[in-house]
């Protein structure tokens, strides 16, 4: 392998000058998409429901890595995918379908971005990781841009418990990659992503059963939906592994400041949402501090 990587290097460095911007801008278009297909279709659907159609269809998308895989997931590794899976994809997946519902898809993408930071917090907080005095101050300005755009309102309406689901997805992301880390090193990334979706698939299947919507269903939503698991999961993760593989996963973790913008564009171009205020203040504090917090552990 250091042979061929040698062997390479020129041409590999050329392609990369416009291969990895390019990748990293589609996969933060698609996964800001996520949240205009959550604000389309969770309405009619229900949280449940949509995030059940979600992590189904995303693990199927990434079931051949899975299989691939099969010799070293063991079944003693299965409990602890599947507490990973509730913890790193059901819940947070519901807490944001929750906040479609009751907020513009802007908000989600803005407070995911948080994920960076909380990912630093949990490390300190439980993990008796260092995070200096930069990523100290970095978390005091994400946290100010959480308060900020927790205090503003759309259509007259507060959005501040959206927020807090969005921050709370945010920080269950930033426990997942601790979690991950530490007992899933070694394993293929994307095996491990299908297992967790697979896992946490069935685990959501009976909530979703309950709660499953007795009106019908739009076919916009369907679509959306559809749209949500196939390419804004199973996809889109298989990229962002396949970036993590190429160019190391600080460098793949810049899309983080593109999946908000993209987000609060999506809505804007497709579905009128407009930019406030305290959106464009809140997305600028929190994006500086991801930024900051980024450099801070270079």
């Amino acid at each position: 392998m250091n042979s061929v990587a040698h062997a390479t290097v020129l041409p590999a460095s050329r392609e990369s000058s416009w291969r990895t911007p390019l990748e990293l801008a589609v996969l933060g278009a698609i996964w800001g998409a996520s949240f205009l297909f959550m604000r389309i279709a969770a309405k009619d659907f229900g949280s449940s429901a949509l995030v059940e159609i979600r992590l189904a269809l995303g693990a199927l998308v990434l079931m051949p890595f899975l299989w691939r895989a099969r010799a070293v997931m063991v079944p003693r590794l299965w409990p602890k995918l599947a507490l990973i899976g509730v913890l790193n994809s059901a819940i947070p997946f519901v807490l944001f379908a929750w906040a479609a519902q009751n907020a513009p898809a802007g908000v989600g993408g803005i407070t995911n971005a948080m994920t960076v930071l909380f990912t630093a917090l949990v490390g300190m907080l439980f993990f008796k990781e260092s995070i200096g005095l930069r990523r100290g101050v970095a978390l005091l300005v994400g946290f100010a841009g959480v308060v900020v755009l927790a205090s503003g309102k759309t259509a007259g309406a507060s959005i501040g418990w959206a927020v807090v689901a969005g921050c709370t997805a945010a920080f269950l992301y930033g426990v997942g990659a601790h979690l991950v880390r530490r007992h899933f090193t070694g394993l293929p990334p994307a095996a491990v992503a299908a297992a967790t979706l697979g896992a946490s698939a069935l685990l959501v299947l009976p909530f979703a059963l309950a709660h499953w919507p007795s009106e019908p269903i739009p076919m916009r939503s369907w679509g959306a939906a559809a749209m949500l698991g196939v390419l804004c999961t199973g996809i889109a993760y298989a990229l962002y592994y396949r970036l993590i593989q190429r160019i190391g996963a600080g460098r793949a973790a810049t899309v983080t400041y593109l999946v908000p913008l993209f987000a609060v564009a999506w809505a804007w171009l497709l579905l009128d949402e407009p930019l406030t205020l305290t959106m464009g203040i809140s997305g600028a504090l929190i994006l500086g501090s991801v930024a900051m917090s980024q450099r801070a552990g270079k």
